[in-house]
């Protein structure tokens, strides 16, 4: 385990692009362009296909609902896959499912038995396909730079897309212009394959753990367990989805207000989403600048009165000029929004959950974005795009005002890397892995004019205990004696117990030391570990041999 005791914001900064200096990450960073140029030009394709198959606002906004929903669905399951296996091969494995599916979905429009719904059950498997590879490609970022190099290597992380998204939309429209939308679905599958390659080249270094993989549904609980009680990712992951559930608009309308209130074509469509890229290109190059210069929770207030009023301006222009400097505006402050809420999340995970804390993040902006186009789609059906824009602009001018209630934070960032907390438990009784349930008491003796204290830090540690493994937690007070109290919290196994005491990070560990501090116990506090209903560690005669198969005794770290 990694004891490295740097804090990621005391590090000197670099240089912007130093993390290039790397060779795995620059090969695979330089390959990911063109896997995002893939699927930008998979989006301008399909929209553009399906407003020629049919003109509803509804069916065409499907089309970026049909995309992002795989990436709700799949994203989690797929961050707890990388974090349990090696991330190399999890990505290649997404990879090989988005390029098989883009090559089916060209050949289906070259022999033209393409309908709206098989366009979009493509788009739905393609997306799957990059939901699976996301995860493992964001957190294994940390293996393939320097520590120093993160922050940078992260923000590089976000520039790599919207260099794509500068230039890919109107790229895209414009071969849709010129060869149609299926050799757009065919240039798709093409251009994920350098990131395939760059992926089976990495020489990476699997460690496999001393602990046999969690079982899935346990490792997506303790990711989500581990948002829910850590309160800088809960109220990130609540900002990223109102934002992109009120402005998803901007693009799932993009077509009809190239075609409707502009009277352009699948070009006019491409310019308007490469504005948005140019936009965001230029916000992913400040990220450092604004996150060093300005407080987090400000400046995304600001970003979204700065999304909001250029939707309104999208719904009252009608010419190109006006429409694209909104757009322009719309890219910069949405890349702005989701990079500092992306870093918060990042700084904010260790490293044994990072992968799902990532795809939970992806999952709360996809789903924002799928739900709002589908929202918006419908809107723009019953009262027109016009108005759809007015509603959606005015509704993300008041997501400002989240911030008085769910306001970012820094409080949690620092060194994420696991430590070694001693305290090894004896054992007495042989345990098998899926032993079980654990149950964990801890007595402290406690001076009562300090209980006060001692009550406010154990609230912290409840927060720790919870998001590391730990179930009903509790504390309780002799009520005899007063000096003695007793924390009490459930692990569901021998395994989930083992793996509570790999994740400790140094800051959960500063918590417990605060607490032991205020032990006045003679020896030390006394710590309790049982089995709670020990089925398997009694004879059930008294002739019955004692049990020895699948046992495991602890060893230390």
């Amino acid at each position: 385990m990694n004891t490295m005791p740097q804090d990621l914001n005391e590090l000197e900064p670099v240089g912007r692009f130093a993390p290039l200096r790397e060779r795995s990450f620059r090969n695979i960073w330089m390959a990911s362009v063109f896997a995002n140029f893939a699927q930008l030009f998979l989006g301008v394709g399909a929209a553009w296909q399906m407003t020629q198959m049919t003109g509803s606002p509804s069916m065409v906004a499907l089309v970026q609902t049909a995309m992002m929903l795989p990436m709700v669905l799949v994203s989690l399951p797929a961050g707890a896959i990388a974090d349990m296996y090696d991330k190399r091969k999890v990505a290649i494995a997404g990879l090989i499912v988005s390029t098989a599916f883009a090559a089916c979905l060209a050949v289906l429009g070259f022999i033209d038995v393409l309908s709206p719904w098989i366009l979009l059950a493509f788009c739905s498997l393609i997306g799957a396909g990059v939901a699976l590879y996301g995860p493992s490609w964001q957190s294994s970022i940390p293996e393939q730079v320097s520590l120093r190099n993160l922050p940078a290597a992260i923000g590089l992380g976000t520039i790599s897309y919207n260099v794509a998204r500068s230039f890919g939309p109107a790229l895209g429209g414009l071969i849709v212009l010129a060869a149609g939308a299926k050799a757009v679905f065919a240039l798709t599958a093409v251009l994920y394959w350098p990131l395939l390659l760059a992926f089976t080249m990495w020489k990476r270094k699997h460690v496999p753990s001393r602990l046999p993989p969690e079982r899935m549904d346990r490792a997506i609980i303790g990711g989500a367990r581990y948002a829910i009680h850590s309160p800088p990712i809960r109220t990130s992951f609540v900002r990223a989805f109102m934002y992109t559930l009120t402005s998803a608009s901007a693009t799932a309308l993009a077509p009809l207000v190239a075609k409707d209130l502009l009277g352009g074509d699948a070009a006019t469509y491409g310019l308007l989403l490469g504005v948005t890229g140019v936009g965001a290109l230029v916000g992913a190059l400040n990220v450092s600048t604004v996150r060093d210069r300005f407080s987090t929770e400000g400046t995304v207030r600001l970003l979204a009165v700065a999304t909001g009023l250029p939707l309104i301006v999208i719904a009252m222009s009608t010419s190109v000029l006006l429409t694209c400097a909104a757009y322009f505006m719309i890219g910069l402050a949405n890349i702005l929004s989701v990079a500092l809420l992306n870093i918060n999340v990042q700084l904010s995970a260790p490293r044994w959950v990072a992968a799902r804390a990532l795809s939970l993040f992806g999952s709360s902006l996809t789903a924002g974005v799928a739900l709002g186009a589908w929202a918006w789609g419908m809107f723009g059906s019953a009262i027109g795009v016009t108005n759809a824009y007015f509603v959606s602009g005015s509704v993300t001018l008041l997501t400002a005002l989240i911030g008085y209630l769910l306001p970012l934070s820094r409080d949690e960032e620092g060194e994420k890397d696991t430590v070694d907390i001693g305290f090894e438990p004896n054992l007495d009784l042989g345990l098998s892995i899926r032993s079980g349930p654990i149950v964990v008491e801890i007595d402290y003796r406690v001076d009562p004019e300090r209980a006060r204290d001692f009550y406010a830090v154990m609230m912290r540690m409840q927060r720790m205990r919870k998001r590391i493994g730990g179930f009903e937690w509790s504390i309780s007070r002799d009520i005899e004696d007063q000096w003695v109290w007793t924390e009490r919290y459930h692990c569901p196994t021998w395994g989930d117990y083992l793996r509570m005491r790999d994740r400790y990070t140094q800051m959960d560990f500063d918590v417990q030391a605060e607490a032991r501090s205020f032990d006045e116990t003679p020896g030390g506090i006394v710590v309790r570990r049982r089995l709670e209903r020990p089925y398997g560690s009694v004879r059930w005669k008294a002739d019955s041999p004692d049990p020895h198969q699948d046992t495991m005794t602890y060893i230390g770290p």
